[in-house]
């Protein structure tokens, strides 16, 4: 079985689908997969680094940008895919060609255009929801990072419970896990933060993060603490426009409080910045998987987040829960704060957990789907 998987859609930044697709392929290649990966120019050395025996197709350089590459998925990905004599293409990202000339396996990451629609511009609102009815009335099989994706996409959109694979997220525990003191230090010091505790956010800051919640609650939890833990929102800036008025009006109220706002951590920092948090927070609104949780726990860290949607499926009974709203987030907040021998069975309870995450096994539900495709086709 040849397997074609357009990774065109990764972003340049590399986050969301990017740390999905970059993972799942070696993966896919420890399995003994035969893979075709078709990406933009500017990853073609990279996708040749993680799976040296693949053939790479170097796309359009005009792939580059969403219009041209959503017309070179319609135009030319079907050329590659007989060329290349692909038995299945997966699209690893939503869309789909209309006219694929092999069975196509789709990945949908999240249901929350539907379930949310509040949360995303009204452009990409209704193409991501065009997107994936399309596949899943033309899809030979779907792949969800969790049960909850499953069945919310069900619940708007319909199709055979057999359509819909379930293939968990892993996490690279080489890369994320409980790190040293120094290695802590050294990106607290990186953050103007030697020898200040601190909570800590990680993800982009859009409007499903909850992220102005999340400031006020931890204002409201530490306001009045003798040494106060700082707030870092680590992540992309986003399109979330209450994050700065909420930061700005937070500062004005609490002088001596301190929320920080440094954007990307390089990837080399994630595992000191997870594992020096006293607290991760993440109180989303709602999630198809919820990576960050993963690998905070992946790391040693004290994770408090919700209930929405799959975060229960992550987190297990190794995280805190919180409702969204800013005075749940507050009270938990505050209990986590207050109890360190809480926080230290949590700790040890999430690394525990986060080990039966793993990508190859995410591997091999997609070889799964791949076959179920090939079944679906004949």
């Amino acid at each position: 079985m040849r397997i074609l998987i357009d990774a065109t859609a990764v972003p340049a930044d590399r986050g969301g689908v990017g740390r999905y697709v970059d993972a799942l392929l070696p993966a896919l290649a420890r399995q003994g997969a035969d893979l075709v990966v078709a990406c933009q120019p500017r990853d073609t050395a990279h996708v040749g680094s993680l799976v040296p025996r693949a053939e790479v197709v170097t796309a359009s350089a005009r792939t580059g940008r969403r219009p041209a590459r959503l017309a070179w998925e319609q135009l030319a990905l079907p050329r590659i895919a007989r060329r290349v004599g692909a038995d299945v293409l997966h699209s690893p990202h939503y869309t789909m060609p209309l006219r694929p000339g092999v069975p196509v396996v789709v990945t949908l990451h999240d249901a929350t255009f539907f379930s949310h629609p509040e949360l995303h511009s009204g452009v990409k609102g209704r193409f991501f929801r065009a997107a994936t009815r399309h596949a899943v009335g033309h899809a030979a099989a779907l792949v969800v990072p969790s049960q909850a994706t499953a069945r919310e996409v069900r619940r708007f959109v319909g199709g055979d419970e057999a359509l819909y694979h379930v293939a968990y997220h892993g996490v690279d525990v080489s890369l994320f896990h409980r790190v040293d003191e120094d290695d802590r230090a050294r990106v607290a010091r990186s953050l103007g933060l030697e020898g200040q505790a601190y909570v800590g956010f990680l993800g982009t800051l859009e409007p499903r993060k909850n992220v102005p919640a999340l400031i006020r609650g931890w204002a409201r939890a530490v306001g009045d603490l003798p040494a106060p833990p700082a707030l870092v929102l680590a992540g992309g800036r986003g399109w979330d426009d209450q994050v700065e008025p909420t930061i700005a009006a937070v500062r004005a109220a609490h002088p001596r409080l301190r929320v920080l706002a440094p954007g990307y951590l390089p990837l080399a920092d994630l595992p000191g910045f997870l594992s020096g948090a006293t607290v991760l927070a993440y109180p989303s609104l709602g999630e198809g998987f919820g990576l960050p949780v993963l690998e905070a726990m992946a790391c040693g860290a004290v994770v408090l987040t919700t209930r929405e949607l799959s975060l229960p499926e992550v987190g297990g009974d190794a995280v805190a829960y919180c409702g969204t709203g800013e005075d749940s987030i507050a009270e938990e907040l505050r209990a986590l704060l207050s109890d360190a021998g809480r926080r230290e069975r949590l700790a040890a309870a999430a690394v525990e957990r986060a080990a039966g995450f793993d990508w190859d096994a995410s591997a091999r539900a997609h070889v799964a789907a791949y076959e179920a495709a090939l079944d679906h086709d004949r």
